[in-house]
């Protein structure tokens, strides 16, 4: 299938601004200008439109927190326990929510649901399609554990008259299994290189389900608004030599200068709420422009249902209007998001190998709140139009 007589703008390096592309088995197969050498009936004309690649939203709890249900649907914090590294989104998510129907019908082709914030560990997040009806068919791939600190692990387990009741305490939770995670993978490494002399350390599923932490092969994403809270993530990636990624970052703006010689990433969000919590009293839409402009690499989610799917774009929009450029608002929305997340070979961009997962406008301003894709397409398959 091809897609021809459309503006093309990949989000990497190159705009078409009268292109095609070709599409096999769900990738993206050739990418040319003008038009095609030959079309048939399949092929789409785009008739002068802009062609983008889906959005991402690096931070959710799509699928997890379900739509218009309570307790029934909200398996988000498996609040029993605030260590809970071996929990698994994967099986949290329920695939018929309706509002993966409203994320693709915007264009979100691509999510990263997650545990939330109420434990200090939270679980394994994972990047998923917004299309299908089995959460396994939808995976891309797992891509790290969700950590948290300040409020939301303060008051879940001070109302339940149990540690953590201080953010020192969040803290040493978190790095006593760290260390314990540490040492229970060097116990495993020298048992395998050694098992005619060693016995194999015991099975420790919670250890096990940070090694992909420790060893940098996921990343480590830290639930943290205030400053300070910043700052302990940065400490404790740096002591553990963790691959961080900052979600919220909310009072960045107020210390972007510290954060751009840190080399580190943030998604930033949600935008389009109020000041619900102390910690959220500096919650300014200029955060991710302020961010950018100090070199922080950064993109932009709704923290779903916090912010409904359907407005991240309209975050992004409210993100120009703070200060950050139009065309890093798009950046990060598409490959800054799957960049930062570690999904970059995937999707993000329109570039030959990568998943067909995309979306025709018939305006050049993709975030106006008033726009619609006219066609959206994952993994090669039309799914609106």
């Amino acid at each position: 299938m091809k897609i021809y007589n459309v503006k093309i703008k990949t989000m990497s390096d190159l705009q078409i601004e009268n292109g095609w592309i070709e599409i096999h088995n769900g990738k993206i197969a050739n990418i040319g200008e003008g038009h095609p050498s030959s079309i048939s009936e399949k092929d789409i004309d785009g008739k002068g439109q802009l062609l983008i690649p889906g959005f991402v939203d690096a931070h959710t709890h799509l699928g997890i927190i379900e739509n218009a249900i309570s307790f029934e649907g909200d398996d988000c914090n498996e609040a029993s326990d605030p260590f809970t590294p071996h929990v698994r989104a994967i099986d949290g998510v329920n695939p018929l929510d309706f509002c993966f129907e409203e994320a693709y019908k915007r264009g979100i082709t691509t999510v990263v649901t997650t545990p939330g914030s109420a434990n200090a560990v939270g679980g394994e997040m994972i990047a998923i399609k917004t299309y299908g009806r089995r959460v396994d068919d939808m995976l891309i791939r797992k891509i790290g554990v969700k950590f948290a600190l300040g409020e939301n692990p303060k008051t879940v387990y001070n109302d339940k008259n149990q540690t953590p009741v201080t953010r020192m305490a969040t803290t040493a939770i978190i790095r006593e299994g760290l260390y314990k995670a540490k040492k229970y993978y060097n116990d495993l490494t020298a048992y395998n290189n050694d098992k005619e002399n060693l016995e194999p350390p015991e099975y420790d599923l919670k250890s096990e389900a940070l090694i992909p932490i420790i060893t940098r092969k996921q990343k480590a994403h830290f639930h943290c608004h205030r400053a300070d809270d910043i700052f302990t993530a940065i400490r404790i990636a740096n002591e553990f030599n963790l691959d961080l990624v900052l979600i919220h970052a909310t009072e960045g703006h107020l210390i972007a200068d510290i954060l751009g010689r840190e080399n580190i990433s943030a998604i930033v969000g949600p935008i389009i709420c109020d000041r619900s919590k102390p910690e959220l009293k500096d919650l300014n839409e200029k955060n991710a422009g302020e961010l950018y402009k100090n070199n922080v690499n950064i993109c932009i989610c709704t923290d779903h249902p916090v912010v409904p799917i359907q407005y991240l774009p309209t975050s992004a929009a409210l993100c120009v209007k703070g200060g950050l450029q139009f065309d890093e608002a798009l950046k990060a929305i598409t490959i800054n998001a799957a960049e930062i997340i570690g999904i970059a070979d995937k999707v993000g961009s329109i570039e030959i190998g990568k998943d067909a997962d995309l979306q025709l406008y018939n305006t050049d301003n993709p975030l106006d709140i008033l726009s619609e894709p006219t066609l959206v397409m994952i993994n090669g398959k039309i799914i609106k139009q």
